[in-house]
């Protein structure tokens, strides 16, 4: 199955996805790539090739990829990249 481009309907498919199954993940992101170590609530506002745009205690913040992604599938791999390379704890 092919991937399919970074579309405003692919990345408001992959937002609500997010939002709605990994809300703990966006709020990790919050904190760790935007630097906000006191987030308490984040949702994620669109995913372009750049970045993830993402509203942080109703506050806009983008956090930028390390590589401009190519498509979903690109997008899926880097946004659980990015969670595996967070600290546990």
């Amino acid at each position: 199955m092919a991937a399919d481009p970074l579309t405003p309907a692919v990345s408001d498919r992959i937002c609500k996805h997010m939002n709605d199954d990994h809300a703990e993940a966006v709020v990790a992101y919050a904190r760790h790539y935007a630097g906000i170590a006191d987030a308490s609530s984040a949702r994620m506002l669109s995913v372009s090739p750049e970045a993830m745009r993402l509203e942080v205690d109703g506050a806009p913040v983008d956090v930028p990829f390390d590589h401009t992604l190519s498509d979903s599938e690109d997008a899926h791999r880097t946004l659980v990249a990015m969670l595996r390379a967070m600290p546990q704890g």
